[in-house]
Parts: C-alpha cells; structure tokens; sequence
C-alpha cells in the first residue's frame, strides 16, 4: 500500500471547523465554550480510543501544544500561557510533579489547561494529588465516528474538491486503509492530486493503483 508522507496530508492546520463531530456536538459545543471563556474550570479533559480526534481538538485550541509522550517531563513549559497536554497519562514522575504545579499556577491566575488521554481522569495511572486536579474540572469523552458518518465526511471532503467518489469506492477506502480520519482525509487529498496527474476519473481500479503505488 502507498506510504503516506506529510505532504499528502491535509493542508488546512486542525480547527474547530474542520473537526468531524459525529455523535460529539454535545462535546464540540462544551468545549468552545470553554474556550471562549463561557465555562470558568481551570481544566478540561477529553478522553476517548485513538483516533476519534483527541489531538485534533487540542491541536485546534490554539493553545500551547504539548505531547507528553515526547516530552513526558514538560520541559519548557509555564502557567504564562494556556495549555494543551496530549497523552497526559504518559507523564513520567517529574513531569506529573510538574503538571501538578503548573495546575496550581493556572487556578490561581485564572488559566486553563486542556488535556487529553485514553481514559478519564479516575483510571489514569498518576498521582494522586494530580488524579484530583484533572479530574476537578470538565471531563467528556469522544465518540468514535461509526462507518456511515466517516462515508459522509469523506464524500463531503472531495465535494469540496469537486472530486465524485462513488459509494463503492468509499466503501473500498474504509475496508482496505486505516480507518481514522486524518488518514481517510489524506487519502481524499492524494486522490485528488493522482486523478489530476493521471487525468483519469476516480474509479476502484484507479483507487487500487493509487495505494499499490510507491
């Protein structure tokens, strides 16, 4: 199957727009809320399996953006600005010591920190003291986008292409490739530039010589 680099990635940067909701308008709108200051909780935590947009949304705040996985003592960081934490539940020791503190910080100073991990607050394997803060603030877990709502989001991205993808060949593309949707939106995108460099119409053989390319 092709590989898919950063270049056949979406162009657009993750937004709240852009962001696929499904079953999590509930979700969607408390979360803008939040961000525009309508809510007042220091924290706001999503939880959800992988792929159902966590980082999407936290990428989409606009705030300080951190992945704990790569930087699992939050080297670097301070309470002067807002604050996203993705995969809060790989915190080494330090850096949950660290959250703990910048917390605390936030509270006082009325900032907000955003974070995001595979379970709530409660079940995440941390500190105690630091379970406590996140879990004292807005905790909403993401849905999963079911089959019939990543068919409609893909036909929706290649309207925006004038790109017209058959039943079938959506059908294809969520049997046959990674089934989350930043993959399925490149996919959409590189699709696009492969019918314009080949000048054919989208068609399941095209699609199989698209993915079997190097």
């Amino acid at each position: 199957m092709r590989q898919l680099t950063l270049d056949l990635l979406p162009a657009s940067p993750p937004s709240l727009d852009n962001f696929v909701p499904g079953g999590n308008a509930e979700t969607l709108g408390a979360l803008t809320a939040w961000l525009a200051g309508a809510l007042q909780d220091t924290a706001f935590c999503l939880h959800g399996e992988a792929g159902c947009g966590k980082t999407h949304l936290l990428r989409a705040s606009g705030f300080d953006y951190v992945d704990a996985a790569e930087n699992p003592m939050l080297e670097g960081l301070t309470a002067d600005a807002p604050l996203a934490v993705d995969n809060v539940d790989r915190l080494d020791p330090a850096g949950q010591i660290a959250l703990f503190a910048l917390f605390n910080q936030m509270r006082m100073n009325d900032g907000r920190l955003l974070t995001a991990a595979g379970q709530p607050p409660a079940h995440l394997d941390l500190r105690e003291d630091l379970r406590t803060r996140l879990g004292s603030g807005l905790i909403y877990r993401l849905q999963p986008l079911t089959d019939d709502e990543k068919a409609a989001a893909i036909a929706g991205l290649a309207r925006e292409r004038a790109l017209k993808l058959a039943p079938e060949v959506i059908a294809y593309l969520l049997r046959h490739v990674s089934r989350d949707m930043r993959t399925l939106a490149a996919l959409v995108v590189a699709l696009d530039q492969y019918t314009l460099e080949h000048k054919r119409p989208v068609t399941l053989p095209l699609l199989r010589d698209m993915l079997r390319a190097p």
